[in-house]
């Protein structure tokens, strides 16, 4: 048996050895540290860890009493809250070199017309993450601290404590961030021929019923939260579905055969 390449597959004889692929990947991670650092540098001069308090406290301070403000319970809470919600706003600062460290790593076991079609996902994603988190901060923490606070007794004062304030905010972040890359895993997963639109389609009710049920564990306990996370999510998935078809069709093979679609 010949063990020449396939002059037909471009990959084939571009396999590295194991230790390579180990030092490669070290060397992305050095890159995303690097990255990390730098933003989490920028960010530590301008706006600071407390302008970036200020900022996300915005909208629960627009339901409290002009004078009232966020109290910082735990002894270490002043000086780790801060640092916390500075590393969290280096994250998503970073976020699109952190993709393309990952698509760096595994591009040279993709083939040219897959290679051309990765960093449109890269940017895409990156950008569904920042809609998920605008989101998040100019209009579901509005709308659900102005529902709550309607349920507060007049004797009662409404004054949170910034560690528990900024653990459930950033919890929030994290899940529309996740949720709105809906259409990204959609179209991967039809790229990696693991389920068909066809069945896409057919799971679309299945798939209202889990938003929702999603939305119920990860939201706090009101309406609105949990709406503005399972709404998005779905009409995420029909973009998903559309944007799959399309994008199979783009990203094939020179010579693969057209991919059967519903005509529905």
């Amino acid at each position: 048996m010949s063990n020449k390449p396939d002059p037909a597959d471009e990959l084939a004889g571009t396999e590295q050895p194991f230790v390579q692929h180990l030092m490669e990947l070290r060397d992305r991670l050095l890159y995303c540290v690097y990255g990390l650092a730098v933003c989490m540098a920028v960010l530590a001069i301008w706006p600071g860890p407390s302008g970036l308090i200020d900022l996300i406290a915005v909208p629960i301070r627009a339901h409290m009493p002009p004078d009232a403000k966020l109290i910082a319970v735990g002894v270490f809470s002043p000086f780790f809250v801060p640092i916390k919600v500075l590393g969290m706003a280096a994250v998503l600062m970073s976020l699109p070199w952190l993709m393309y460290q990952m698509w760096a790593f595994v591009a040279p076991g993709l083939y040219s017309h897959e290679k051309k079609f990765a960093m449109p996902l890269i940017v895409v994603g990156s950008l569904l993450a920042y809609i998920g988190i605008g989101f998040v901060q100019f209009f579901v923490l509005d709308k659900m601290f102005g529902f709550i606070q309607q349920f507060t007794p007049a004797s009662v004062a409404a004054t949170p404590d910034i560690a528990s304030y900024v653990e459930a905010i950033l919890s929030l972040y994290l899940a529309f961030g996740l949720a709105f890359q809906v259409p990204i895993v959609v179209i991967l997963l039809v790229r990696l021929n693991m389920v068909s639109i066809e069945k896409l389609k057919e799971f679309r009710g299945y798939f209202i019923v889990l938003a929702f049920v999603i939305a119920a564990v990860v939201t706090p306990p009101d309406v609105i939260s949990q709406l503005a996370l399972a709404v998005p999510m779905c009409i995420l998935y029909e973009l998903g579905i559309w944007g799959a078809r399309w994008f199979t069709k783009a990203s094939a093979a020179p010579d693969a055969p057209p991919e059967r679609t519903d005509p529905s």
